[in-house]
């Protein structure tokens, strides 16, 4: 199978995107951008993001509290920064919560205790209880076929 083709074949579906935050092992705030996110149950409440093996973030999140932050169309910068291009102008306005450091002015977040993590064969899934959570009515920012859609959405 061409995996180049098959992973052009996923990007014909257009997603949200998101920044997976925690502390580090040394406490200081972290994160990776993900767009492979899905909530999972309401009872219980549970959401599952998927992280690549190569990926960095991989150790820093096993075992870990994390927060999903749902980005709004105006935070691509963020997106890109912690997708490893680093943004050397950008100011995160972090706000600490019991659960861990989440991205102010995100369109949601949504704050888990880990709750399993499980073989996704070159990704590890992880399972997060949710604890908290909070949104706004504003325009997400979307991925498809390669590429951030900055796009405003009208909100009813």
């Amino acid at each position: 199978m061409d995996t180049r083709e098959l992973r052009n074949c996923f990007g014909k579906f257009a997603t949200g995107v998101t920044v997976v935050s925690f502390k580090d092992d040394d406490g200081n705030r972290s994160g990776i951008t993900v767009n492979s996110f899905t909530s999972v149950s309401l009872d219980p409440a549970l959401v599952l993001v998927s992280i690549d093996r190569r990926a960095k973030a991989l150790h820093g999140l096993k075992k870990r509290n994390f927060i999903v932050n749902i980005l709004t169309s105006d935070q691509e910068n963020i997106a890109w920064q912690f997708a490893g291009r680093p943004q050397d102008d950008l100011v995160i306005n972090w706000e600490d919560t019991l659960i861990g450091p989440k991205i102010g002015g995100a369109l949601a977040t949504i704050e888990c205790l880990p709750w399993k993590e499980y073989d996704g064969g070159d990704h590890v899934l992880f399972v997060g209880e949710v604890k908290e959570f909070s949104y706004q009515n504003e325009s997400a920012l979307m991925f498809f076929n390669g590429s951030f859609l900055n796009t405003k959405v009208n909100q009813s």
